[in-house]
């Protein structure tokens, strides 16, 4: 019913930067929160930073000051500028989505497939 497709991964040197996209597309009525996690090798999976559909922010220690989450109501995109990366950002980033169905007017949490993003030199 509802579609999340990350775009902007990708292989960046330490110190570079990316910018991550994310497109959502369905029986969509309402988007309330937004967010970017990920998951390196091996760990959990990890909040990186979420935005309301206000604009209230929230970000992981390890990514605040290098990292910026924004968002598109009207485009229900939500993208993250991430600067100044380092080897330890290496990790699949996914997309979530807390979404009302225009059908029900439920609410239901949506993930995308992920984007590789590697910091290497």
């Amino acid at each position: 019913q509802v579609q999340l497709v990350e775009s902007g991964g990708g292989l960046v040197q330490p110190g570079g930067s990316l910018r991550l996209s994310c497109a959502a597309s369905g029986s969509i009525f309402r988007i309330n929160a937004m967010g970017w996690y990920r998951q390196a090798p091996g760990k959990e999976r990890e909040l990186v930073a979420t935005i309301t559909s206000g604009g209230s922010t929230n970000y992981a220690d390890s990514v605040k000051g290098r990292f910026t989450i924004s968002r598109d109501n009207a485009e229900n995109t939500v993208y993250l500028q991430m600067n100044s990366l380092k080897p330890e950002d290496t990790a699949v980033y996914y997309c979530n989505a807390r979404v009302v169905l225009t059908t029900t007017r439920m609410t239901y949490d949506y993930w995308g497939r992920g984007t590789q993003v590697t910091v290497s030199s």
